[in-house]
């Protein structure tokens, strides 16, 4: 097993007034030659909106972009029709392919919106672009698939191998994490709480790359949510 740890407080900054970012990734204007993804994940940027603002009208191409929304509601509207908003506990991902524009937009008049989007690399190009969303449960314990390979019967599909888990784990606990595919490896980002991950100790918005294993433990002394995102290396 090799692992990598990427501590909260070395991530990039952005800081817009309207926008508050961390980025785990080089992205827009924080580059780092030792940060420019994880395999096929390319990014992860931690989101804080202010109220009544947003992302204008903005362009993707050939790029698997999930959104999970922690806190608050996205409003969302893209060139393909769909309009509609996304709350704490959903999640959406988009197949940008061909291109597609979209917009996002916190509404409301007092209460952020914070959320996470990651951006894979798709393992096909130029495909029709796609759009979905899907409610998960907040208080399930252990492991819940949020995102798989298209196809998947339990999750929101992507054009990727990859797959996205939520983590949750309550005091005492202890969870074994099977990689769903050889050669993948996984990102791990402890949303809340001090797990310790193969044996590592980690703290909130920390994450650890993890390769060249076929299985980790997860342990926690005190509640902790962790997104484990598997992706080929």
């Amino acid at each position: 097993m090799q692992t990598i740890i990427h501590h909260a407080e070395d991530r990039g900054k952005g800081d817009y007034a309207w926008l508050t970012t961390r980025y785990s990734f080089s992205f827009a204007n924080w580059y780092d030659p030792k940060r420019l993804g994880f395999g096929a994940l390319l990014v992860i940027n931690d989101d804080r909106i202010e109220p009544e603002q947003g992302f204008g009208t903005h362009q993707h191409e050939n790029m698997e972009i999930i959104t999970i929304v922690t806190s608050g509601t996205l409003t969302h509207k893209d060139s393909m029709g769909n309009v509609g908003t996304i709350g704490a506990g959903e999640v959406q991902v988009m197949s940008a392919g061909t291109g597609v524009a979209h917009s996002e937009y916190n509404a409301s008049e007092t209460e952020p919106l914070m959320l996470f989007q990651i951006w894979i690399r798709p393992n096909v190009r130029d495909v029709e672009p796609r759009y979905d969303q899907k409610q998960f449960p907040t208080d399930t314990r252990g492991f819940t698939k949020l995102v798989g390979p298209v196809g998947s019967s339990d999750s929101l599909g992507i054009h990727q191998d990859a797959y996205i888990t939520s983590a949750t784990l309550a005091a005492g606990d202890s969870h074994t994490y099977d990689i769903r595919k050889e050669g993948n490896g996984i990102y791990a980002f402890v949303v809340s709480g001090t797990p310790a991950i193969a044996g590592v100790p980690l703290r909130a918005r920390d994450a650890l790359g993890i390769t060249e294993t076929d299985s980790f433990e997860l342990t926690a002394d005190t509640p902790a949510q962790v997104l484990l995102i598997e992706v080929p290396i």
